[in-house]
């Protein structure tokens, strides 16, 4: 990482995340701090592959949704994060389309997916950090996805302040969800290269 100039080591803001090459593409902004986010082909394909189902369900009930670019970030408690894949109401899209503004406040969101990537740092934050926070923060659907094996998909809904994990769907089950829209897929798709 760049050492960023007067903030040699931290904390950090938003500002500094932008100033980072490629306006901080593989970072995100937790407690005043930076951390590189995980990213290899894998985790991007699956990553665009879930974006692509969700936004052809989407497509396919007239969800009033917009499924988010992956340059975009969400405020939580911690701070700025950079989830691999999460949908907002279209009018609140269009709202930030408007402002020019590429960060959504998490109260905003309605599905947040992250992809794991194993044996790293983002993996502890993904299972543990990010459940907590995106529950702080009120977003209704949150998806882990774990590709090794085989994809994989975890399924929580927030209850009560906290999540719940309403299924596990391994390659070969459907995932089938009736909120945010209904929705059917096979996570073996998240492995398809086009």
């Amino acid at each position: 990482m760049n050492t960023l100039a007067g903030h040699a080591h931290g904390p950090y803001t938003l500002y500094d995340l932008d100033a980072l090459p490629e306006e901080g593409a593989r970072h995100e902004l937790a407690d005043g701090w930076l951390t590189e986010l995980p990213g290899d082909l894998w985790h991007d394909n699956a990553a665009d592959q879930l974006r692509a189902i969700l936004k052809q369900g989407a497509r396919q009930d007239d969800a009033d949704v917009h499924v988010a670019a992956p340059q975009q970030y969400v405020t939580t408690p911690a701070g700025i994060r950079k989830p691999d894949v999460f949908m907002v109401a279209r009018d609140v899209a269009r709202l930030a389309l408007e402002r020019q503004s590429r960060t959504y406040y998490g109260p905003d969101l309605v599905l947040v997916a992250e992809i794991v990537t194993p044996r790293t740092a983002s993996e502890r934050i993904d299972r543990v950090q990010k459940v907590a926070e995106y529950a702080a923060t009120g977003i209704p659907h949150y998806w882990i996805v774990d590709l090794e094996p085989r994809p994989a998909v975890t399924l929580l809904e927030l209850a009560g302040g906290a999540y719940r994990t309403v299924r596990k769907v391994k390659s070969g089950e459907p995932v089938v969800v009736e909120r945010p829209f209904p929705l059917t897929f096979d996570p073996a798709r998240l492995s398809e290269m086009e």
